[in-house]
Formats: C-alpha cells, structure tokens, sequence
C-alpha cells in the first residue's frame, strides 16, 4: 500500500511491571464490586458484579477474574472499553455491512451496536456457552430479533459448516475469549483461511487480540500469511489491538478520512469520537515478520509451553 502511517513504538516488550498493571488495571476498576450473579458453565466461571450504575461480565480464570464486557446502566448505549469502539473502526473499511458475523457473543456489545445502526442488516452472533446468552439476555439487556440470531455453536464448527453453503459475509468480527486467551483453535492459519473463505468480495474482518501477548509476533505473521498487508490499531490506553484485514485492497488514508467524516456522527451515542481513532491505523509492521505461523499442528500452547 502506498501510504503508511508513522511506525508504532512496538508495546509488548514492555516491562514485566508494566505489563502486569495494564492487565490488571480493568480489575482494580471493580474493586468492591458486588458479585450478583455467579455459575458454573460447561466452559468456565461465569460472574456479573456490580459497583455503583456499572455492570461486568468476567469469566474466572483460576484465581483471577478477567472483564468481558462491561455496561453503564445509566448511559447503556456508550461503550465502556476502548476495545470495542476500536472494533467500529472496521465500518470505515466497509461502510454499509449487509450481512454481519460476530464471533464471542459477551454481553452483547457489538452485535446489540450494529443491529441498531444497520436494522436491516442480517447478524450471525456466534457463542458456544449457552450460559454466556443467558446472562447477557438477563443483566445487559441483549435481546434476539428477526435480524439478529445468536447460534450456539463452536465457532470452528460453524465456520467449517458455512463453507459448504453460499453464505457471505461483508464484515467478520472476532471476539472470541476464554478467559485466558482467544481459544486457540480460532488462532490458526487454517481458522484464518476457512474465515476468509466467507467473506463476500472485499469483505472485512475485525480481530480483537492483546498488544502485550507472548504470541503477538506469530498472531501478526499469521493474519499476514492469510490476509497479506493489514491494518493494525494499537492504543496506549488500552492492552487489546484491533486486526483489521479485508479479502481485497485495503482503503487509503484519505478514503477513511472521508468514511469518518460521513460515520462519526453515528458513533456519538456510543460514546465514540471517529477522529481519535484514525491516527492508529497503522500498515508499518512492528513483530518479527520470521517468527513462526500459527497453524492447527503449531498451537499458541505450543508456544506457550515451550517458553
């Protein structure tokens, strides 16, 4: 691509401290908190704590709790982490979505967002843990509709199955977590290419992933392996990175500038200002284009263990 952005000072080889705190700073956000629901699913520990107007989802992860998804009573609309206004970002690069997948369903952030701003598009909302819809139908106020359906179903699995039919997708957000990670299933180039396969022509996808993960290198050259030139969105506010990648060319500078200008008054009421974003877009690699690609054989636990 022509036009690049100034190359990011890479963030995960920040120190071990600074690392720590970034991660733990969501927590210490609901220190007191009030667990107000609390269950065992077949896949974790599910809570819902409240502090003051503010509810959180979290899935429990040994001894720690980590924030899925986190709602303001008072302003329910507004998006509380920047994370998830950095997944909007992905409408600059496909403006008018028809036809939307949304893998993780959380409390129901992102779909919930787009079936108001596209009521006629169609959205796939894609969860494995029915107790997840539960809890999000009961304490964020996520509600199915003719438009939009929630499928229970492993993500791979409805991936491999949509294959062998003639669905597309103009847009694919990636939002799956277990609480430790992103399943590592759904990490792999394979994953990657049976996702891409479902992309309608110049479809986009947008991945939520960590900026401070021990796998950022072998996440980057993945997604480079598959989807070739990408923009990469990174905030010093917050320890997630937005993937965006399109089956196609990616748009300029100034086209997004365009887009921003025509969408940002839309975002408002989630409490999203288009403008600071546009700054992150970013196509400058910042990991290390040798380190190894994830595949089905070659597993972030792999990694991990061997670390």
């Amino acid at each position: 691509m022509r036009n690049r952005t100034h190359r990011p000072r890479p963030l995960h080889r920040k120190p071990l401290w600074l690392t720590i705190l970034i991660v733990l700073l969501p927590l210490a956000d609901t220190a007191g908190a009030k667990i107000i629901h609390r269950e065992r699913s077949l896949y974790s520990t599910i809570l819902v704590d409240q502090r003051g107007t503010t509810l959180c989802l979290q899935f429990s992860v040994r001894r720690d709790q980590r924030n899925q998804t986190c709602m303001d009573r008072s302003a329910p609309q507004k998006m509380v982490f920047p994370y998830a206004k950095m997944m909007m970002m992905s409408l600059l690069l496909v403006p008018e979505p028809e036809r939307i997948l949304v893998v993780g369903l959380g409390g129901g952030t992102l779909p919930v967002a787009l079936n108001e701003l596209y009521p006629d598009a169609r959205i796939d909302a894609i969860e494995i843990d029915p107790a997840v819809k539960m809890v999000a139908e009961t304490y964020f106020g996520f509600k199915e509709n003719e438009q939009l359906q929630v499928i229970l179903k492993d993500a791979r699995v409805f991936t491999k199955r949509a294959l062998s039919g003639a669905e597309k997708y103009d847009l694919i957000m990636l939002d799956a977590f277990n609480g430790d990670y992103i399943p590592e299933h759904l990490l792999t180039r394979e994953y990657l290419e049976e996702t891409r396969g479902l992309l309608a022509g110049n479809g986009v996808v947008a991945a939520n992933t960590f900026a401070i993960s021990r796998l950022y290198d072998h996440e980057s050259t993945t997604y480079q392996d598959v989807f070739g030139t990408f923009y990469n969105l990174r905030s010093r506010i917050s320890a997630n990175r937005i993937i965006l990648a399109v089956d196609g060319e990616l748009p300029d500078p100034e086209v997004l500038a365009e887009r921003a200008r025509v969408l940002g008054p839309r975002l408002t009421r989630y409490g999203i200002r288009v403008n600071d974003f546009l700054p992150m877009f970013s196509t400058e690699p910042d990991w290390d284009e040798n380190a190894r690609i994830l595949t089905d054989q070659y597993s972030p636990a792999n990694i991990l263990n061997n670390q």
